[in-house]
């Protein structure tokens, strides 16, 4: 019985926490182009909500598929977010890329939520495909006069680091079997992609 008491307070906790949001602080970058270099490869995945959390669930889902797929899924998130980095150092233009972040959110709310299980493969194409739109975001929007080796390798161990910290938390999510947790955190991730497609 404490157990089900709880349940409505997690709920509230997690979708209020989000909606007390702006739709602005989703995607907002104040940092991108304070720093380059390294400095500002490392900070940039940080400066915007929608980054830090979807890099997190690529994590905590991995850690739910287990297996190889645990650094098979977030390997290909981090290759496939090169490729779209250099589309953005490049400048080429690709449509969507806000969108396409904010639905990467829907997209790995979703599969934490009901614990998806895909093949590795599957995994990883479906990562990887949302990564390009992170990488190009990462990439496009820094100055012009950075070094891009150096801002290209910050962002890419900020990134590792938030998919370790990801798969960390799914990991004790899955040790102490609260499924409860896992959901909400995938509805959590859900409402934030909802969010900044508004914004």
């Amino acid at each position: 019985m404490q157990f089900q008491s709880r349940r409505p307070k997690w709920f509230v906790v997690s979708i209020s926490a989000l909606a007390a949001l702006s739709p602005g602080t989703l995607h907002a970058h104040p940092l991108h182009n304070s720093m380059s270099g390294l400095t500002g490869g490392l900070l940039h995945p940080f400066a915007g909500l929608d980054h830090i959390l979807a890099m997190v669930a690529v994590g905590f889902w991995a850690a739910q598929l287990g297996g190889r797929a645990r650094w098979l899924v977030p390997a290909s998130f981090l290759a496939m977010m090169t490729v779209g980095g250099a589309t953005g150092f490049g400048r080429m233009p690709v449509p969507f890329v806000e969108q396409g972040i904010a639905a990467s959110l829907v997209v790995f709310g979703l599969l934490i939520a009901v614990a998806a299980r895909l093949p590795v493969w599957g995994g990883m194409a479906l990562v990887g495909f949302f990564a390009l739109f992170h990488g190009h975001a990462h990439a496009a929007e820094m100055t012009y006069n950075v070094a891009v080796t150096a801002y290209a390798i910050g962002f890419v161990l900020a990134t590792a680091g938030l998919h370790l910290a990801g798969i960390a938390l799914g990991v004790l999510a899955q040790c102490r079997g609260n499924l409860l947790v896992s959901r909400l955190i995938g509805i959590a991730v859900i409402v934030a992609g909802l969010l900044s497609c508004w914004a």
